[in-house]
């Protein structure tokens, strides 16, 4: 599913971020990523979403090189992913529903064909009452809920999470964890950055550890 070889990451003429990463994600894996602040997990979770383009080395993703990739094939690998970012990128035009939907009627799906599956997770994520507000009057809690139900509402075949639960509370973060160990045993390969060492052992998942670059077994 991921495959990393000998990847190397640098800004510019800046001094590598991530050196000699190498690693492979098998289909329907669910790993965690740790390691302190600054440490590159989110450089790395952007190469895994093509955001981000390698110094060196090779990046596999679903049995294709994906390190040389022509920009138009981009966006169809990307649909094969599901992603949340820290930083939420929730569209503010767009009410909740819509914000969830969205990577359901890229693709062509018809409303009546989802609604209720997208306010089915809505419920799920206790979001049901917000979903026609937009996103400028969600808490930053809810945006994060919001951004977590986009990224599984297509059932991706990888789904890369930076720290999903880093803005709710304890029991919502387990409800949450346990939506995406119910996404991974229906076949999803999840990959989630987190520094909440105890919903790691809490999920008893496999954990990376990246730290001064370098990734290694926690």
């Amino acid at each position: 599913m991921v495959r990393l070889d000998a990847v190397g990451l640098r800004y510019g003429g800046g001094p590598e971020i991530l050196k000699d990463i190498t690693f492979r994600l098998d289909p329907g894996a669910f790993c965690f990523l740790t390691g302190p602040s600054g440490a590159g997990k989110t450089s790395l979770l952007r190469l895994l979403f093509l955001a981000l383009k390698p110094t060196r080395g090779l990046i596999s993703l679903f049995g294709e090189d994906v390190t040389a990739l022509p920009q138009p094939a981009i966006p169809l690998m990307r649909r094969r992913i599901g992603v949340v970012f820290q930083d939420f990128r929730l569209l503010d035009h767009l009410t909740t529903f819509d914000n969830v939907a969205l990577p359901l009627r890229i693709t062509g799906q018809r409303r009546e064909a989802y609604a209720q599956d997208v306010m089915d997770l809505l419920a799920w994520v206790g979001l049901a009452h917000q979903a026609d507000a937009f996103p400028p009057v969600l808490s930053g809690g809810e945006k994060q809920r919001a951004a977590i139900a986009r990224a599984v509402i297509s059932r991706p075949e990888l789904l890369l999470a930076d720290e999903p639960t880093g803005n709710v509370d304890p029991a919502l973060a387990r409800r949450l964890m346990h939506l995406f160990l119910e996404l991974n045993k229906q076949g999803t390969t999840v990959f989630v950055a987190t520094h909440d060492e105890q919903l790691i052992r809490q999920t008893g998942a496999p954990a990376l550890h990246l730290e001064h670059g370098q990734l290694r077994a926690a």
